[in-house]
């Protein structure tokens, strides 16, 4: 199974800039986004989420839903990512997708990591490599941080760093034995960033490799 390198976690107040952004990224090369937003009615975050699936799957781009397993599966998404964990819902997810759609989720520190490997985690977010405010938690983890916990893990699972990453960090987050970025102020920002960190992160995949998941 391999996990793309660069992960574009998808913005936009409405879902027009939604589907604005996202369908820029697609043409801009991203292989897998992350669609996150919050919507206080259900019918519009499903028509949503539609509208994406039917987007990505022309580009051929993968797709990951922000913590709503049951409409991953139903949509025929890519899969599914927790940004906060609840008691048992790792394996209630899994009991409820199918069994080729993958399950990310995030963590801070080493212990969150090693309990998300124990529960057959498909891919981490290992996160914040860096913030602005310093006295706040989870602190920053930065390189050092990074290397240790994956040094600490040595696991075969896909461990990607996100939140304060630009381009001149990718070096460091390679070396400290990263897989890749997850992304999203970066890339909307200016979209053709996304071939850029491609090439920083050697994460042009093959037309075998786009079909791999």
């Amino acid at each position: 199974m391999i996990i793309p390198k660069l992960h574009y976690k998808s913005q936009g107040k409405t879902p027009e800039e939604q589907l604005e952004h996202i369908q820029k990224a697609c043409t801009s090369g991203i292989e897998l986004v992350q669609l996150d937003f919050d919507s206080s009615s259900e019918k519009q975050y499903l028509k949503l989420v539609q509208d994406v699936r039917a987007l990505t799957a022309h580009y051929q781009t993968r797709l990951i839903l922000t913590d709503n397993y049951k409409i991953a599966r139903e949509v025929k998404a890519d899969g599914v990512f927790f940004e906060f964990i609840e008691k048992g819902v790792l394996q209630t997810a899994r009991n409820h997708i199918c069994t080729w759609q993958i399950i990310g989720a995030k963590a801070t520190n080493l212990l969150e990591c090693e309990q998300l490997i124990e529960a057959n985690i498909d891919y981490i977010n290992l996160a914040p490599f860096e913030t602005a405010d310093k006295t706040v938690e989870p602190k920053s983890l930065g390189k050092m941080g990074y290397q240790l916990i994956t040094e600490a893990l040595e696991t075969q699972t896909p461990v990607l760093g996100s939140v304060g990453i630009q381009k001149r960090a990718v070096k460091d987050l390679l070396e400290a034995g990263i897989s890749g970025v997850i992304l999203s102020d970066e890339i909307t920002a200016d979209f053709n960033r996304i071939k850029i960190y491609n090439q920083l992160l050697g994460a042009s995949a093959t037309d075998e490799q786009r079909h791999t998941f």
